[in-house]
């Protein structure tokens, strides 16, 4: 997520903590976060069209 948004992985852990704390996010493995409600993720992206996307690599 750091990576994705530009910033540090300092800077970005306590907001994930929270968002885990909420039962909004989850990790299934280390590194991988994913929404808890699903399809939550097209949704984002549809009321942030301008945020951060994932490429393709």
């Amino acid at each position: 997520m750091a990576e994705r948004l530009g910033v540090k992985v300092q800077t970005i852990a306590p907001l994930r903590s929270s968002l885990i704390k909420k039962g909004m996010i989850y990790s299934p493995a280390h590194g991988d976060t994913a929404f808890t409600v699903p399809l939550f993720d097209q949704f984002m992206l549809r009321t942030m069209p301008d945020g951060p996307r994932k490429t393709a690599t």
